[in-house]
């Protein structure tokens, strides 16, 4: 059975990520919209100066959103988290006196929301988020939210016509500085990351069996058993408290990421460094895989580790190792014992 969940505040949602509670510039709260990846990107590229570094976009309902691989995920009124924030890493008058940004880094900000996402609904919600590679968030064993990352062109540089965001690791993820005719550094691309959570919904709400919600979670999981009382479970469900948890957490990582120039490798400010983060949450890390890729292929091996662009290494059965990036692979899939395969 789904979950009430309380409506949207916008004036509470203002104040807790705004200054001085919070770092965004820009925050609006919307009733309805088509993707709020969509949206975000296009008002970002027709008005850039309206939509600063750490501007975000949040919608109680999405009628036309889209996924990894173009998959459509629409979500009603009152059951998800909806969320896309826009990043200008390598604005200079946004970010005086941080190194210049390493263009690899674009790559890393779906992670790094993976990240925040993860650590908010632990935190929050009391539930083990763990991340999949390259871009859901799991609760044992299934999927509770997905992430996709999407480019804003800067103005005279080329990119893919319908602006989606390379693969962390993949060379088209590397988009460089702009410059003007004089060669001064110009703001270079933007970049919108927007996440879904699954708050309030029931099994049968859920589009998939291999998917949960917070509110499945927090009932016992997709078997039952003992969840929070009543005030608990409310409280962990509010998106109000939900939204700046991981927003405010997001802002905080990316701001940290600017401040090493987009290295994921170098530790932050607060001590481990992007790379150890994602690979401490990392569930499809030291697990048995199959890689299917474009044409039919399949790829069969151990997930050994992160590689310093955000690409995932496999060891195979015969010892030897291979690197996918995101924008290879159509599914990823835990091999089972018996020869089945699993969600992670």
């Amino acid at each position: 059975m789904s979950r009430t969940l309380p409506a949207l505040d916008e004036r509470s949602l203002l104040q807790a990520l705004t200054h001085p509670a919070g770092a965004f510039r820009r925050v609006d709260v919307v009733a309805q919209l088509g993707s709020s990846n969509a949206d975000l990107a296009a008002g970002a590229a027709a008005r850039p100066a309206q939509w600063p570094d750490l501007s975000v976009l949040i919608a109680d309902s999405q009628i036309a959103g889209k996924g990894r691989l173009d998959r459509v995920w629409e979500v009603p009124a009152g059951s998800a988290m909806i969320s896309s924030v826009l990043f200008r890493p390598g604005d200079p008058a946004a970010h005086a006196g941080a190194p210049a940004f390493d263009p690899a880094g674009y790559g890393w900000l779906s992670i790094l929301a993976g990240v925040a996402l993860c650590e908010a609904v632990r935190s929050v919600a009391g539930v083990p988020a763990v991340l999949k590679w390259p871009n859901d968030v799991v609760a044992n064993g299934r999927k509770l939210a997905g992430i996709l990352a999407q480019l804003v062109p800067a103005p005279a540089t080329r990119h893919p016509a319908d602006g989606s965001l390379p693969a962390p690791g993949s060379p088209a993820s590397q988009p460089g500085t702009r410059r003007s005719a004089e060669g001064s550094a110009g703001p270079g691309p933007a970049v919108v990351v927007g996440a879904g959570l699954n708050v309030g919904q029931g099994r049968e709400q859920l589009p998939v069996d291999r998917a949960t919600s917070l509110a499945l979670e927090l009932d016992g999981g997709q078997d039952g058993g003992a969840g929070l009382d009543a005030a608990d479970g409310a409280a962990a469900l509010d998106r109000n408290v939900l939204l700046p948890a991981y927003l405010n957490r997001f802002a905080r990582l990316y701001e940290g990421f600017v401040s090493v120039g987009g290295d994921a490798l170098r530790p932050l400010p607060e001590g481990a460094s992007v790379h150890d983060l994602a690979s401490g949450l990392m569930s499809t890390l030291g697990t048995e895989v199959r890689a299917e890729l474009p044409g039919g292929q399949m790829l069969h091996g151990t997930a050994v580790r992160l590689r310093s662009g955000g690409e995932l290494e496999l060891r195979d059965g015969d010892g030897a190792l291979h690197v996918v990036s995101a924008g290879d692979v159509v599914h990823l899939r835990r091999t089972l014992d018996g020869g089945g395969v699993g969600y992670v």
